[in-house]
C-alpha cells in the first residue's frame, strides 16, 4: 500500500468549535488534499494549502484527522482505493467468464490508475513516495487487499486457490505494467490485455483436460 510520508514541523494541534464534525466536512477535506497532491505533489503540499482548499481552518483539520497532515493523506489513500474498487465492482458484476473478469480487471485498474491525476504527478514528479511501497515487502498489503477484493469474482470460475492465484497475479501484472511508461504492454488497450490474459494467465490457470474440454464445446 502506498503510504504518504512527510509531515509538517512545528505546528500543534488546535481545536476549534466553530466547524462540527461531519462526514461531508471530512469528504470536502479529503477532496481538497487530492486536488493539492495532483497539482504540487505530497512534499510541496502543507496543512495551510489543504486549509485553504477545503475552505476551512488548519484547526478543524487537526480536530477531524488528529495527527495532521500524515493521517490526512493517509484518509485521502484510503477513500481513492475505495473509490476505485466501486468502480470495479460494477464492472466485475458483468463479468460472464474468467478471460472477461480477467480482462476487466486488469484493464480496467490500469485505466482508472492511467486517468489518476495525484498518482500520475507522483509517479512523474516524487517516485520515491511511491515505488517503494510497489515492490518487495512494501507491496504485500496492496496485495491483499487486491486479493481480498478480486478473488470473491473469480470464485464464480474457480475453486479457491485458483481463484486466489489469479486474483494476485492479476494485481502483480498491473502493478508491473501500469506504473512503467516503458512497458511492453499497454494494460489500458482491451486487445492487449486479452491477449496477456489468454496467452499467459489463463494457461496456467485452467488444467490441460479443462482445456481441451473447452476447445471441443467450441
Amino acid at each position: 500500500m502506498v503510504v504518504f510520508n512527510g509531515g509538517d514541523e512545528g505546528v500543534s494541534a488546535v481545536t476549534s468549535p466553530a466547524e462540527p464534525r461531519s462526514d461531508r466536512l471530512d469528504a470536502r477535506i479529503v477532496a481538497g488534499a487530492l486536488r493539492c497532491v495532483s497539482r504540487s505533489g505530497v512534499r510541496r503540499t502543507t496543512l495551510d494549502d489543504i486549509a485553504q482548499e477545503a475552505g476551512c481552518s488548519r484547526a478543524t483539520i487537526y480536530r477531524l484527522f488528529p495527527g495532521g497532515r500524515d493521517v490526512l493523506l493517509l484518509a485521502v489513500l484510503d477513500a481513492e482505493v475505495q473509490r476505485l474498487l466501486q468502480v470495479m465492482q460494477r464492472r466485475l458484476d458483468r463479468a460472464g467468464t474468467l478471460e472477461e473478469a480477467l480482462v476487466l480487471a486488469i484493464g480496467g485498474t490500469a485505466e482508472v490508475l492511467r486517468d489518476h491525476d495525484a498518482l500520475q504527478y507522483l509517479l512523474a514528479n516524487e517516485p520515491g513516495v511511491v515505488l517503494p511501497h510497489l515492490s518487495f515487502d512494501g507491496l504485500d498489503p496492496l496485495l491483499e487487499r487486491a486479493v481480498a477484493f478480486l478473488a470473491p469474482h473469480l470464485r464464480r470460475f474457480l475453486p479457491e486457490d485458483r481463484a486466489r492465484r489469479a486474483a494476485e497475479w492479476a494485481a502483480r501484472l498491473v502493478v508491473a505494467y501500469a506504473a512503467d511508461p516503458e512497458a511492453p504492454i499497454d494494460l489500458t488497450d482491451e486487445a492487449d490485455v486479452r491477449r496477456l490474459v489468454s496467452t499467459f494467465v489463463l494457461p496456467g490457470l485452467i488444467p490441460v483436460h479443462e482445456q481441451e474440454q473447452t476447445h471441443v464445446q467450441h
